[in-house]
């Protein structure tokens, strides 16, 4: 029985997937950074002003970075997030070797950041907006299977993520996908996006848990970690000046 719920799972992740070949594609990026404990605040704050200045970019679609509002995940101590948006994986290409972008990197995060990660996936189904309303509150799931399991295990886990998306009805957007980035993923291999209007509505979600735990409790079992971080969009830099 056990075998048939796995290809079932796995039959309807492809329909899914299939009947949106179709749609415009989004490329998602987020980065995580750990900002040393003795990094000074004018230095942290010039650096997240560079990237967010790195939405200029003609790439990007939408770029967003701050300090994470909430980490969840004890393991990572992950201090800052960026959050950016792209037409294709060319688009994103072109923005990591930018030569705005790797001044920031090198010159203004570089000495001051003592860990990073990221992933990047593809989000088929993204609805309007975009760009997410300033103010809005997220939820950025990153999610680490066991060793040696394949793309049965994978799609299980997008399966039931999926479904997750499908039971919460207080979600503007969401989008979630399998990294095709690994070099500094860490390992993390599926990771999603939820984003709320604000923090009342991504608080009143974590007083009601049980629709989620329904659902990831089918995939416990196959996970090694979860890195869970709440971040909220700030002003556009043009809007604060």
């Amino acid at each position: 029985m056990a075998g048939l719920k796995i290809h079932r799972t796995l039959y309807l992740f492809y329909i899914r997937m299939s009947s949106l070949a179709s749609r415009p594609q989004i490329v998602e990026h987020v980065v995580l950074f750990k900002v040393k404990d003795e990094a000074e605040p004018e230095k942290v704050a010039a650096w997240v002003s560079g990237l967010n200045g790195l939405a200029s970019i003609d790439q990007v679609l939408h770029l967003s970075a701050g300090p994470i509002h909430r980490n969840r995940s004890s393991a990572f101590k992950f201090t800052h997030m960026l959050h950016s948006r792209y037409s294709s994986k060319e688009d994103l290409s072109a923005y990591a070797g930018h030569p705005s972008h790797l001044r920031v990197v090198k010159e203004l995060g570089a000495p001051i950041c003592e860990d990073v990660m990221a992933v990047d996936w593809i989000a088929d189904d993204l609805s309007d907006p975009i760009v997410p309303r300033p103010g809005s509150a997220m939820r950025l799931t990153f999610m680490r299977l066991n060793e040696g399991l394949g793309d049965e295990e994978k799609a299980k886990v997008l399966g039931v993520v999926g479904e997750i998306k499908d039971c919460l009805g207080s979600l503007d957007q969401m989008t979630y996908g399998e990294n095709f980035s690994p070099e500094r993923a860490k390992g993390f291999s599926i990771a999603s996006i939820s984003i709320f209007s604000g923090m009342n509505e991504l608080e009143a979600l974590d007083s009601n848990p049980e629709v989620v735990q329904l659902q990831t409790d089918k995939v416990r079992d196959i996970l090694d970690r979860v890195i869970v971080v709440d971040y909220v969009v700030p002003p556009s830099q043009s809007a604060s000046l």
